[in-house]
């Protein structure tokens, strides 16, 4: 059966591809042992598994298959695993080739030495404390409901194996520098010189030697600048030695500046560009983490282009890598989200911040379930390891290290790591409350109240979250209980409502400073209802005219 057969590292693409989703064995229980079969990679919890059992604290999830690794000789054979939720061993003919935890990150193993030449079978054992630990959760809550979401375990991104020679590109760090008309690359490899060649179609435009780890500047004559408006993509060849892989490159730049009445707005490509963006979960019915299809991803991300927006904000979960692809290559800017972990946490810190002013200090790190030294450094080595994943992102504008106070602790600091590992994104350092004064963006979630700019304090101001209404959509709805900041009871309800908050609150404020906007959200997930799109994605709860007449009066585009 072919599930997510699409080669899951768009920007590192390598010939050698065994795809390994598809039925596999599944048992829970303390000792290894089988009772059905489990569809990878969609968690037990979900539908498409063909399970729909929910993996509890303290039990262990067993998966088993016969291991098929890339034909061909010699080298070294590699196990990939996209993600799996939240801490896993890994063996092959017995023999615990490697563990991990942490459920949103993708990781490897070198399975050569413990190969038979024969039947390999592979055995994956799984531990997942969802919102019982320290570790990163997302939304998933064991007493979901309201904003909460099921909790799912395991398995949830493509499994894969490849065949590399030796030595083999590791990876590529490719950062492009618009002003300067280049791209700078570096192979990372135990050894070696690599030639880089980088193409515009089918043009060669640039090329050079380098030797494994040293990066290399390539001039790009007469470059082309990549924006949502013409998402314009240079592909780039690396071969080292007998290795040889693909990626690609966007040319762009993001920063903060003034625009020409001294305003600070965000900037793409050195001029002011507003990010009329919307809140997306990434839950499916059918998955809930994993999509239900690659068509799936692209179908949602089409959509809110089609709509207007500019900008998608990744909620507090990171996506397989193909989504990012479909975002470079479709063209719409990305904030992304890390994943909260940390405690139990206080209504007091996250729930009382919607409705009073409320700002603490979050360096007192019990007020923010963070008093656990261990669960703050996963989440700081996590934040590293997720730069590390999605440093190549054309796409990616903004990172968001916290929100709402969930887990939240050292946000400024915080900041100032994520700005000396990557200094050519802006970042929002504590989105919505508790705003540490720190970061690029002015960050605000307005639900309950009427959305006034604040005085300007030299950030750029960003309304990062706001709106929520909802709308019961019968027969594609998920349950009896109903969540968002505002309902309604027609579609012609909805619309009016909508139309005159933007018109009211939200436009006026673009001349006063407003330069983001997070509409919430994409699509309704379980309890919630407050989607444009219903949670099977059939149904655009709004006229698709009235959304883009809106985005286009945000944006400044002609259509306004």
């Amino acid at each position: 059966m072919s599930v997510l057969p699409e080669y899951p590292r768009p920007q590192l693409v390598r010939d050698s591809y065994v795809n390994l989703n598809g039925w596999w064995e599944y048992g829970v229980g303390d000792e290894e042992g089988y009772e059905g079969r489990i569809l990878v990679p969609y968690s037990p919890e979900s539908p498409m598994s063909g399970v729909e059992r929910r993996l509890l604290p303290g039990e262990t999830l067993w998966y088993r298959r016969e291991l098929v690794v890339p034909e061909g000789a010699g080298g070294r054979v590699l196990l990939h695993f996209g993600a799996v939720d939240q801490c896993c061993r890994v063996l092959v003919n017995g023999v615990e080739v490697g563990a991990h935890t942490g459920g949103y990150l993708p990781f490897a193993f070198d399975v050569t030495d413990v190969l038979s030449g024969g039947v390999d079978t592979l055995v994956v054992a799984v531990r997942d404390d969802t919102d019982t630990g320290y570790g990163s959760r997302g939304k998933q809550k064991l007493d979901r409901g309201g904003i909460w979401y099921t909790p799912q375990s395991g398995i949830w991104q493509t499994v894969w194996a490849e065949r590399v020679p030796e030595p083999w590109v590791e990876r590529l760090t490719l950062t492009p520098h618009l002003a300067d008309g280049c791209v700078e690359v570096t192979v990372h490899a135990s050894a070696g010189r690599a030639l880089v060649t980088v193409l515009a179609g089918e043009t060669e435009v640039a090329r050079a030697e380098a030797a494994a780890g040293e990066a290399v500047r390539l001039p790009i004559p007469g470059v082309r600048a990549w924006s949502p408006e013409d998402p314009f993509l240079y592909d780039v060849t690396v071969r080292l030695g007998d290795d040889t892989v693909r990626g690609y490159v966007g040319m762009r730049s993001f920063g903060v500046g003034p625009d020409a009445d001294g305003v600070p707005r965000l900037l793409l490509n050195g001029r002011p560009y507003f990010h009329a963006g919307v809140l997306d979960q990434g839950y499916w019915p059918e998955g809930l983490y994993t999509p239900p299809s690659d068509a799936a991803m692209v179908h949602d991300i089409t959509t809110m282009k089609r709509l207007g927006f500019t900008m998608l904000r990744k909620h507090i979960k990171i996506e397989p890598l193909r989504w990012y692809h479909h975002c470079d290559r479709l063209g719409i800017l990305v904030w992304q989200d890390m994943v909260n972990g940390g405690g139990p946490y206080r209504p007091v810190v996250v729930t009382a911040p919607v409705l009073t002013p409320l700002r603490l200090d979050d360096r007192r790190h019990r007020w923010f379930g963070r008093a656990d030294a261990a669960g703050r450094a996963e989440f700081e080595a996590e934040l590293r390891a997720t730069v590390e994943l999605l440093r190549n992102v054309v796409s990616l504008a903004v990172w968001v290290p916290f929100n709402e106070g969930w887990g939240q602790f050292d946000a400024a600091r915080i900041a100032g790591e994520l700005r000396a590992l990557d200094p050519t994104r802006t970042i929002d350092h504590a989105s919505g409350w508790h705003d540490q004064g720190a970061g690029d963006l002015k960050s605000l979630h307005v639900y309950f109240r009427r959305f006034r700019p604040p005085s300007p304090d030299g950030r750029v101001l960003a309304l990062t979250e706001y709106g929520g209404y909802s709308l019961r959509v019968v027969g594609h709805d998920q349950g009896e209980k109903e969540f968002g900041y505002k309902r309604f009871g027609t579609a012609g309800e909805l619309t009016e409502a909508f139309v005159r908050l933007h018109e009211r609150e939200i436009i006026p404020a673009v001349p006063l400073g407003l330069a983001a906007t997070v509409y919430t959200q994409l699509s309704d997930v379980e309890d919630e209802l407050n989607g444009l799109l219903t949670y099977d994605r059939q149904v655009l709860k709004l006229p698709a005219e009235a959304v883009r007449r809106i985005n286009a009066k945000l944006t400044g585009t002609a259509e306004a």
